[in-house]
């Protein structure tokens, strides 16, 4: 598999309303390229508002989102649930709204455990298999940016655990620039250089994650980040909800 060029993303007093509702508001964040970068927070803070920004596929209200490199990112976004359409088999789902790339999405499954599978559908699969053609039709157009919409939370523990050491090992094959949104601290924490904590005051947590990968489950150091964030993650939820 071929890496993408690094690009990152900044984003400078970004706001986004909803009707009567301020979601985001003077937000500024920088998302260096090649940096894995995952928000946390309460429901209802903006996450995946900032995704869509990011995406491009909202404008903000105010401010303004930019990419960092020699050229405009591409974006590809992951979400929850796999949205892939029961009567295409698995490869057509992979080349959705693409001509040609036969050969690349086949090497793509291959690259997710599921060759040989090419001609099956969708409903033949387990949810994690599912969750593995949407990545692989995620890379496919090689994003300098793989945007990550709780990919993994309707999955089962094992396979959630599985998906992220997949995901670890085609971005240690082909780096990008990665943003997850999930409420795992502990995913959180196994897979990211950087763990933002979003809230209704904006990012009130920046912590960078220093340590060779993989990363053991069980290390001190995040133990000792995950009660933080999760410290921080109530505080914010009680703050929402009052």
């Amino acid at each position: 598999m071929t890496g993408a060029r690094q690009v990152g993303l900044e984003l400078s007093g970004v706001g986004h309303r909803y009707r009567d509702a301020t979601i985001l508001h003077g937000l500024d964040l920088t998302i260096e390229p090649g940096e894995f970068v995952t928000v946390l927070g309460p429901s209802g803070v903006g996450k995946s508002t900032l995704l869509r920004l990011l995406a491009g596929l909202e404008q903000p209200g105010t401010g303004r989102v930019r990419s960092i490199g020699d050229r405009t990112a591409l974006c590809r976004m992951m979400f929850q649930e796999d949205r892939l359409l029961p009567w295409k088999s698995v490869l057509d789902n992979v080349r959705l709204g693409v001509r040609g790339r036969r050969d690349r999405a086949v090497e793509l499954l291959d690259a997710v455990g599921l060759a040989g599978r090419e001609r099956d559908r969708p409903l033949e699969l387990s949810g994690g298999q599912r969750q593995r053609v949407a990545l692989a039709r995620a890379l496919l157009h090689q994003p300098d940016v793989l945007l990550l919409d709780e990919p993994f939370g309707a999955l089962d523990a094992i396979t959630r655990v599985t998906m992220q050491q997949l995901l670890e090992r085609l971005l240690a094959e082909a780096p990008r620039t990665v943003v997850l949104v999930t409420h795992d601290v502990e995913e959180a924490l196994i897979l990211s250089d950087r763990v933002l904590l979003l809230t209704g005051d904006g990012i009130t947590r920046d912590l960078r994650i220093d340590g060779p990968r993989p990363r053991s489950r069980g290390d001190a150091g995040l133990a000792a980040r995950k009660a933080e964030l999760l410290d921080g993650l109530l505080a914010a939820d009680r703050a929402v909800h009052t």
